[in-house]
């Protein structure tokens, strides 16, 4: 198969971070109960991962092409790998916080660098869409991985344990078997660099992405997206170990069902993308998700769970509620296929960038706002939210799917 290695590395490293980023949730429910941190003050950390990000890759975006994609992509699991072999040292709140902040800052690197590559490795927008979505879809597996893994380090006779701490060895490893890999793989990226620009010009051209509608109106579609969905992944657990009142390892396990449902949805968007219209894919599943969310949260209101529940004797809603993250999972990766696919490859970095920048800010906002609602008035509550941004993000796609971009020589 051609471009093979590089494929498989771009996979694996979209794997090590799914596992990073999204252990937010995890870490949020632990940091509640290890050092007797507030529910707001914990989702505080989405913002230490979340900001980094953003301004990380508005700042790199226009220009890491000259600093090398692959050479990029090094410098972020070489850091991530440090700082998770220095986790399970850990003794304070502020610890978690360096660790998102430095997980963000390698993301920024990451994502730009991936989303950037996937124009070098593809020939065709059919097969660019395709590959976009396997890739989100694997990026799914891993955040199921990564809630699975968590778990099994949870100790649910002692809230106080830190013994799950010891997880981060494990991600130490898995992180510099990535930064290995990569270092023996080849990648071309002549593509990729515009020649003819310096530094100041590779800045403007990102600036002119702004001069067209469906750019606006693509990453108005992506916050919303993120909105919503980061705050589904990031209080998943905590909705059920407060709401539901099922044991912490397996309300982290619900974070890795979700995850599975994502996963299952972005890899059949693969498929999807082939065969319908994006617009098709996105109001489907915008639509289906916002009446998911209506008739299944009343299921939750003054639910009883017996001490010995798991998950082969759990009522219904404890299975439905993750599940509907298949239906949510296929509007990222059509999205952004399309604006990627609708510019010239060399400004396929500027548009990652600001992809992760829009992405970042939504998933803060949506985090932080469902951490303060879930507090102060209740977890339904908190989720039913998400049908007003639903609502704009469907239609903003329908906008989107009427616009044309007309690059400027």
């Amino acid at each position: 198969m051609k471009n093979f290695n590089i494929k498989a590395v771009l996979f694996l490293n979209y794997f090590v971070f799914a596992i990073l980023l999204n252990s937010v949730g995890t870490v949020i429910l632990q940091v509640q109960q290890n050092f007797g941190i507030s529910k707001s003050s914990a989702s505080i950390l989405e913002g230490f991962k979340d900001l980094p990000i953003a301004i990380c890759s508005f700042i790199l975006a226009s220009f890491l092409p000259k600093i090398g994609i692959k050479n990029s992509m090094l410098i972020a699991l070489f850091l991530v790998s440090c700082m998770c072999f220095v986790m399970p040292f850990s003794n304070d709140f502020w610890f978690f916080k360096l660790l998102f902040a430095i997980v963000g800052v390698s993301f920024a690197l990451i994502k730009i660098s991936v989303f950037t590559s996937i124009g070098l490795v593809t020939n065709t927008d059919k097969e660019h869409s395709s590959f976009m979505g396997f890739l989100e879809g694997f990026f799914m597996i891993g955040v199921l991985a990564g809630n699975v893994l968590f778990s099994l380090f949870i100790d649910d006779h002692n809230p106080k344990s830190t013994q799950w701490l010891n997880v981060y060895w494990v991600l130490g490893a898995v992180s510099t078997l990535s930064f290995l890999f990569l270092f023996f793989s080849k990648l071309n990226e002549t593509e990729a660099k515009s020649e003819k620009t310096d530094l100041l010009g590779d800045l403007k051209n990102s600036i002119s992405l702004f001069s067209y509608k469906k750019v606006l109106f693509f990453l108005l579609c992506a916050f919303l997206f993120v909105l919503v969905e980061q705050s589904f992944q990031t209080w998943t657990p905590t909705f059920y170990k407060e709401i539901l009142k099922l044991p912490t390892s397996m309300s982290i396990q619900a974070g890795a069902v979700l995850a599975g449902a994502f996963a299952l949805g972005r890899f059949l968007s693969g498929f999807f993308s082939k065969k319908f219209s994006w617009i098709y894919v996105v109001s489907f599943c915008v639509i289906g998700f916002a009446i998911s969310i209506i008739l299944v949260l009343p299921l939750t209101h003054n639910i009883q769970i017996d001490k010995g529940t798991g998950w082969f004797n759990a009522p219904l809603v404890v299975y439905l509620f993750p599940l509907m993250g298949g239906l949510l999972a296929p509007i990222y990766p059509s999205i952004n296929s399309v604006i990627l696919a609708s510019i010239p490859k060399y400004l396929h970095s500027a548009m990652a960038g600001l992809i992760v920048v829009f992405s970042a800010i939504g998933g803060t906002i949506g985090s932080m706002i469902t951490g303060f609602v879930f507090q102060e008035f209740s977890g339904q509550q908190a989720f039913y939210l998400s049908l007003i941004p639903l609502s704009l993000l469907i239609i903003s796609a329908i906008f989107m799917n009427k616009l044309k971009i007309n690059p400027k020589k």
